[in-house]
């Protein structure tokens, strides 16, 4: 399949013409679906441009070359061309990656929600761990992290954790997380030094506001409770917690944040939103990062994107036949080797498919 890349600089002619008309300023929706599809075309124009002009100077210098008589100007003009052809391969590729399909929610915040599933104590403290690892590694990235909801014993394990993380292309970061990890160690009530295997579950959910996806309050079934966060039963007096059930898919939000209910109902809507939105996305399509259900699979141990295998000190993400070493720096906050292989491996994928372009 080829692409002209002519037509793509219209286009972006065209959303700069309207992004500039006062009156499209009246419907936020299509403001904010032009200037994504700008910003999304915005790269591949510029590099076009740049490698046109490139091209452009290159048969310039041959032309001149075969007219120039002076040795002088002929060396000069000769090491010009050679600069350019050296050059004109190393754009072709960054053109080439620019124009790549892009997923529309890289640029978006994100909704991250840990789950153990099997494994027991074992499940749930790898899943607290783990969330620990995340949020200092997308702290690290100057991501701001705020934790929605958490579901902990009093061992301090997490049987279930929700938190948001925000900032630019948050979810270009954490998108290749979501599925069934497994864990393989020797936990810390073993008696024996048997090797155990538990596995937790991952979803990454994209943050959806009203503009993106209208809810249907006839669907929503919404209670209101006391807060269970600590201190609460210092300060809470009313019913701050918000517990959402959406009614056709039995999907149910709680966020119990003590210090306001306006607060919770807009965070439980929020992940409401962004739980439906993923949800439609997969009846769409079955190859994108998929709605949660489809993301955390059945919780078995054989469906799984990565194992940390303990003992062994590695780390193997299935996808890419990859494994990694330096599993305790990896449990601190190191996951950036991983997350940006899986980024090159998909990359490759998509370069292997991808259409050529003309001018």
């Amino acid at each position: 399949m080829k692409f002209n890349l002519d037509s793509l600089v219209l286009e972006f002619e065209e959303l700069e013409k309207k992004l500039s008309d006062p009156e499209i300023f009246k419907d936020q929706k299509k403001v904010r679906e032009v200037s994504t599809r700008k910003k999304m075309i915005s790269e591949a124009v510029d590099l076009y441009k740049e490698y046109k002009s490139l091209n452009e100077s290159l048969e310039e210098n041959k032309q001149m070359l075969s007219d120039e008589s002076d040795s002088e100007m002929k060396e000069m003009l000769k090491e010009e061309i050679k600069e350019i052809e050296n050059n004109l391969p190393k754009l072709e590729e960054k053109l080439t990656i620019s124009l790549l399909p892009k997923d529309p929610n890289d640029d978006k915040n994100i909704m991250v929600e840990l789950r153990a599933w099997a494994g027991w104590d074992e499940a749930a403290l790898f899943a607290g761990e783990l969330s620990r690892a995340y949020i200092t590694f997308a702290e690290s990235e100057w991501y701001k992290v705020e934790i929605i909801e958490q579901n902990a014993p009093d061992t301090g394990w997490i049987k279930e954790m929700v938190f948001e993380v925000k900032w630019e292309w948050a979810y270009s970061r954490f998108k290749y997380e979501s599925w069934v990890h497994r864990v393989q160690r020797i936990p810390e009530t073993e008696n024996k030094g048997r090797v155990h295997t538990s596995a937790i579950t991952v979803a990454i959910m994209p943050e959806v506001d009203e503009l993106d996806f209208k809810l249907n309050m006839d669907e929503i079934e919404m209670k209101f409770t006391r807060s269970g966060w600590p201190g609460w039963q210092h300060a809470n007096k009313a019913d701050s917690a918000v517990h959402l059930k959406h009614l056709p898919t039995w999907i149910v939000v709680l966020c119990s944040d003590w210090r306001s209910q306006h607060k919770n109902r807009e965070k439980a809507f929020n992940i409401m939103r962004s739980k439906l939105q993923v949800l439609a996305e997969e009846k769409r399509a079955k190859e994108l990062w998929e709605a949660r259900a489809t993301q955390v699979g059945s919780g078995d141990r054989s469906e799984k994107i990565r194992t940390y295998n303990f003992p062994q000190d590695r780390v193997t993400d299935h996808r890419i036949s990859q494994n990694f070493s330096g599993l305790p720096q990896i449990m601190m906050w190191k996951l950036w080797p991983i997350i940006d292989a899986c980024a090159v491996a998909d990359e490759q994928a998509k370069l292997e498919a991808a259409w050529k372009w003309e001018i």
